[in-house]
């Protein structure tokens, strides 16, 4: 790893420490008057424990939750807070707004769309319809539930209220890694290798419905769009343990590099073309971010980069996080949680970084000069 990288992963630890210590994470006020989120496990704060069926991933359990407020399971696939809390803090609110199925059980869904948020985002959900079909709330139909939503924010308060509200917020978007984990599973059951035209289809596929998903919340007002990319998904323990010597998966980061490089060049078409006036966007780029922590796990504090702190077996990805799972004693220390989750205060630098770190892991600007916008 290069000294630049080091030295950015440096000067990233010391921003989150210093800006913990003059309370930077925190602003006085809300920069935008409410969030949305919609995505996968990295940004799901509960939706999932609402879901039925036993092949549905959860996070109901413990170790999960142990360094959240009051050491409970929430369903974030987290020791404690995950991405949306912390990119929720940097914009100004406590964390991440709420899990969309728990407002609704409570019939609390507008009072708290109207003023902080909500979240759709849903564990082992995919850019796909058919991606662990019947298991989550796929992309497209966390949209069906933002405008159902969005119809009944306006029979309470009216349109133009909505639309200005709408235009206003921020829309986080974190999703892909769970088709591409689909993608090379159908094909290893296949017993073969996938080729060009498989990958170019593939990748093909997930971009035209990611820019069907982008387009859809446009109409339905949004206009700040924060998008998080694929990471390495190579490098989870999950997949390391499948390798003998414990080595990332290079097929399956070349799989999501591709992806991330398809979804940059569809969102500068969008906004060269002008074809949705007034979006803006910003892309954060997990892949190279995390890519760099890898490289250098010791620059940023960590002194386990291919293990999860709570699990079994070899690189603790034999077995499941769990009450009976093995828990490891310094949880800042290891970038992964689990064998696909990142831990807390990985969370917490990456949140950082894509707020307003260095300029190499956003893309055209950082999720603050997008929540000015």
């Amino acid at each position: 790893m290069g000294y630049e990288v080091v030295m950015i992963m440096k000067a990233l630890v010391v921003s989150l420490v210093v800006g913990a210590v003059a309370g930077a994470h925190h602003p006085s006020s809300k920069m935008v008057p409410a969030m949305y989120v919609f995505g996968d496990s990295t940004l799901d704060v509960g939706n999932n424990n609402y879901l039925q069926g036993a092949g549905v991933p959860r996070a109901n359990r413990p170790y999960y939750g142990v360094d959240f407020p009051g050491s409970k399971p929430t369903g974030r696939f987290s020791n404690g807070y995950n991405m949306a809390d912390f990119i929720a803090k940097t914009l100004g609110f406590e964390r991440s707004p709420m899990a969309y199925l728990g407002l609704k059980a409570h019939n609390y869904v507008i009072p708290r769309a109207l003023t902080r948020g909500v979240s759709y985002a849903s564990a082992g959900a995919g850019i796909l319809d058919s991606t662990n079909a019947g298991n989550n709330i796929p992309l497209s139909q966390q949209v069906r539930y933002f405008q159902e939503t969005k119809a009944e924010m306006e029979s309470k308060v009216g349109p133009h209220v909505v639309g200005d509200l709408l235009s206003k917020s921020f829309f986080l978007l974190g999703v892909g890694s769970n088709d591409l984990f689909a993608f090379s599973t159908a094909l290893a059951r296949q017993n073969r290798t996938a080729t060009q035209a498989d990958v170019a289809a593939f990748v093909s596929s997930l971009v035209s419905n990611y820019s069907t998903t982008i387009t859809e919340l446009y109409q339905l007002g949004a206009r700040k769009f924060g998008i998080i990319n694929v990471g390495p998904v190579g490098c989870v323990p999950r997949v390391r343990v499948l390798s003998p010597t414990g080595n990332c998966s290079d097929g399956l980061n070349q799989l999501a590099a591709g992806f991330d490089g398809a979804l940059k060049t569809l969102l500068a078409g969008i906004a060269a073309n002008n074809k949705l006036p007034g979006m803006g966007y910003s892309i954060a780029d997990s892949y190279n971010l995390t890519q760099a922590t890898l490289g250098d796990p010791m620059a940023a504090g960590f002194a386990s980069s291919d293990s999860a702190c709570c699990g079994t077996g070899r690189l603790g990805a034999q077995g499941d996080c769990g009450p009976t799972a093995s828990l490891c004693a310094s949880r800042d220390r290891y970038i992964f949680w689990d064998s696909i989750h990142t831990t807390q205060r990985a969370a917490k630098i990456g949140a950082r970084a894509f707020y307003d770190g260095p300029t190499s892991f956003t893309t055209p600007i950082n999720f603050k000069q997008l929540a000015h916008n």
